[in-house]
């Protein structure tokens, strides 16, 4: 059984992994990271499709919280000045207008500064 919460990301994303590499380095999170690619998501109760939609959150007990809901756990986890920013954000309207945003930023994050044509998230009605 895990002890720690589990962060899962878009390891194929240069936007995602530059995201995660400054949470990690300023932010310091308490929790394993991991790229969706080099994750057992099936041990970890959560899906390929859902992981490549959205940031995940998993805790020890398997409750997954995906986009700002998992951004505000990372939050909350880190303490210090971080924790109140955590809160916030997981408050309505707050959470509200964080999901907004970070559907905007998740549905063109192949658009944002080192994103490139393979950080798309993958259309839903595209056979794989």
């Amino acid at each position: 059984m895990r002890t720690r919460p589990v962060l899962i990301y878009d390891g194929d994303c240069a936007f995602c992994t530059s995201c995660v590499t400054f949470a990690e380095r300023r932010i310091r999170p308490r929790c394993e990271v991991t790229a969706w690619q080099f994750a057992d998501l099936g041990e970890l109760g959560t899906t390929r499709d859902r992981a490549e939609h959205e940031v995940l959150w998993i805790t020890p007990n398997g409750t997954v919280y995906g986009g700002i809901r998992a951004v505000a756990k990372l939050l909350l986890s880190a303490g210090r000045g971080w924790a109140p920013l955590g809160a916030l954000v997981n408050l309505p309207p707050l959470r509200w207008i964080g999901h907004v945003v970070y559907r905007v930023v998740a549905n063109n994050r192949h658009r944002m500064p080192g994103g490139t044509p393979a950080c798309a998230i993958p259309r839903r009605d595209t056979p794989r």
